[in-house]
């Protein structure tokens, strides 16, 4: 039996990993606890897009689906808070939320994810999802062949300007100073027909959430439709570093270390999906992650269960005297 403040699984989190999550858990008949923080990092988006069955659906709205998709079951709890500590270790955690309450958990599933770091120039956090984008998979077909621009430096530019060549040929690089490349660089960006423009941003311009042109310090203006940009990141919540997991330095900020099949984290008992997890960053590949994380969770919990009865079966009667 279950006291009201202990659960099988804590889900920190509510986005589309962790509402993923708990529909697998909720489905094995596990007490979980989804632990919601806030608006997710897509909200300033209109839509998500490549998600099978849901493309072009506002994240609002696949939201409150996956919510509303948790109703029949009855071991799955939503609350509005976050956790703000956790401590302990596999099969007894106890997690702190953010109106001083504590709760106990057999595991933990960290779904919380990240934060983007925008640049500080004007206009750029108004079209952030609207304009100024990071994920060509996720806006690129609504802005196929227009203007468009990249805003890179150094190596990351031989990245990112072929990917998204792919949707529009109308291409130019910002490098929003020095672009960092040697001769053989700069003919490789040329070969792709790209523009180059090495001065600095000092405003992006645009209304009814469209990018319409970027300012550069120098005066001049290149008009554009889309822009796409990889931001730096941090970790949502500062859980997984409570907890003691092991973190890795990625190219955009620090992703929780993970066993790959089954999402566990270097602290036992402690799991991690969704953005927090992988640098690969898409609703579809979140949702995915937390249902993977969710069937390793049951598993490690429906393992744990047998043991207890097989131990009370293996003991001598009397043994207990």
């Amino acid at each position: 039996m279950h006291g009201a403040n202990e659960y099988d699984v804590v889900v920190a989190g509510a986005g589309v990993a962790g509402l993923s999550a708990a529909l697998v858990l909720g489905r094995s008949g596990r007490r979980t606890l989804v632990l919601d923080g806030g608006e997710p990092r897509n909200a300033p988006s209109p839509a998500v897009h490549g998600f099978f069955s849901r493309d072009g659906i506002p994240p609002a709205e696949l939201l409150r689906i996956g919510r509303e998709q948790l109703v029949p079951y009855p071991d799955v709890r939503l609350l509005r808070s976050r956790a703000l500590d956790a401590k302990g270790e596999d099969g007894a955690f106890e997690v702190v939320l953010e109106d001083g309450a504590e709760v106990r958990a057999r595991k933990i599933l960290l779904a919380s994810g990240v934060v983007d770091e925008l640049p500080d120039v004007p206009g750029f956090r108004e079209l952030w999802g609207q304009g100024v984008y990071h994920c060509p998979y996720c806006h690129g077909w609504e802005v196929r062949d227009r203007p468009l621009a990249v805003l890179a430096a150094g190596e990351e530019a031989l990245h990112r300007v072929p990917l998204i060549r792919n949707w529009s040929r109308d291409l130019v690089l910002c490098s929003d100073g020095p672009l960092g490349l040697d001769e053989t660089g700069r003919r490789k960006l040329e070969a792709l027909g790209a523009g180059i423009r090495e001065q600095k941003i000092s405003s992006l311009e645009g209304g009814d959430g469209k990018l319409r042109s970027m300012v550069f310090e120098d005066g001049s203006r290149l008009a554009r439709e889309a822009l796409f940009f990889m931001p730096e990141q941090r970790q949502r919540s500062e859980l997984a570093e409570a907890l003691g997991c092991r973190l890795i330095e990625g190219e955009f900020y620090r992703t929780i270390a993970g066993d790959p099949a089954s999402k566990e984290t270097s602290v036992p008992g402690v799991y991690a999906a969704g953005d927090a997890a992988c640098p690969k960053q898409s609703a579809i590949l979140a949702a995915a992650s937390g249902a993977n994380a969710a069937y390793a969770v049951n598993h490690a919990l429906s393992i744990e269960d047998a043991e207890v009865l097989y131990t009370a079966r293996s003991e001598p009667e009397g043994s207990g005297a």
